[in-house]
């Protein structure tokens, strides 16, 4: 486990070198939002940094500090060409942050991308010799079960239901991650979990799903959630790029509260559904591509998964500036005002 770090003094504790190429930074997945509104904060912060836009899509920011180079991670040389990338820009730190934001129907598609193109990544990591790697995880990978205490700290297993691909690729990217981490201790490894992001401009399947006016929910079910406001969960990767922090984090919001207070504070009345129906007829409109996510996720609707956030606050000085409530008030708010503005 990390050693506490004064995230501001110390041999690992801040920016190493001051050359603009030795403090380049990677970011793999910067169309997604983590890599988009990352990319925006490191140019709004650092006024020398060069940024290397590893992706398929260009970045729709224009700034010269900017080097896009369009790679894609599912190719079988993909490893050998962004080691080269990394050598030739001199990049210092990765993120990556190359995972798909919804569940997809393409279940091939995505393990190559989030496992084969995480493997990719750490081969040209490793190959390029880069001091740091941030990777970018979920608290939804240690699964919702009737059997998780009352908050999940970083040591516990990653449980996610396998019969979700996409969240089994999330683990199996994160046992590919801890394997290099072991062989490469030379290299800062970072991994953020963050649990569930809302906030007025993020859009997934999470989103998605409580947008929705009237909310089917588990009859006889009332979980806590926890959310980290999208802000927060940009610092916390802003953080681990400008400091050193070896390990795993958890990056929650503060405070969690039951899925009930969240319909009733945002105002959507619910629709309890018997749970041993609900499954049959998610997997149904699933494969009907009539709703955001298969049955497993109803888990997380269902059983207790919020996670413990200490560690990232005493090591990495990560103190949340919103709430879960705050964080939710947020993501409501901006969806009414979007309504009210389309009438």
């Amino acid at each position: 486990m990390a050693q506490k770090k004064n995230p501001r003094s110390g041999k690992r504790g801040g920016r190493s070198g001051s050359a603009k190429g030795e403090r380049s930074v990677a970011i793999t997945g910067a169309s997604g939002f983590i890599g988009a509104r990352l990319l925006e904060r490191l140019l709004e912060s650092d006024s020398d940094r060069t940024i290397v836009v590893v992706d398929i899509q260009k970045p729709s920011l224009e700034d010269k500090r900017i080097r896009f180079h369009r790679v894609d991670l599912t190719e079988p040389t993909a490893d050998a060409t962004f080691a080269g990338i990394l050598k030739r820009e001199g990049c210092e730190t990765v993120v990556h942050a190359a995972f798909l934001s919804s569940p997809s129907h393409h279940s091939d598609f995505a393990h190559e991308l989030q496992v084969i193109g995480t493997m990719h990544a750490l081969h040209a990591v490793a190959e390029a010799k880069v001091r740091k790697l941030v990777l970018a995880g979920t608290t939804m990978s240690y699964g919702a079960h009737h059997t998780n205490p009352n908050f999940l700290t970083e040591e516990h297993p990653l449980r996610a239901d396998a019969r979700a691909p996409s969240l089994a690729d999330r683990v199996e990217a994160e046992e590919e991650v801890a394997r290099f981490a072991r062989k490469n201790p030379d290299t800062i490894v970072t991994v953020l979990r963050t649990c569930w992001i809302m906030g007025p401009t993020v859009s997934n399947y999470v989103t998605a799903f409580f947008s929705r006016s009237v909310m089917p929910t588990l009859l006889g079910f009332d979980p806590l959630l926890q959310f980290v406001h999208e802000d927060d969960a940009v610092e916390a990767f802003e953080r681990a790029v400008q400091h050193d922090f070896a390990g795993v984090f958890n990056i929650v919001g503060s405070g969690v509260l039951p899925l009930s207070t969240l319909l009733k504070l945002g105002g959507k009345p619910q629709l309890p559904i018997l749970h041993f129906a609900a499954y049959p007829l998610a997997d149904a409109l699933w494969m009907a591509q009539m709703t955001e996510a298969p049955a497993p996720y109803l888990d997380y609707l269902r059983f207790l998964w919020v996670a413990d956030g200490d560690k990232a606050r005493i090591e990495m000085g990560f103190e949340p500036k919103y709430s879960t409530k705050e964080a939710w008030m947020s993501f409501v708010g901006s969806r009414r005002l979007r309504k009210y503005q389309d009438r």
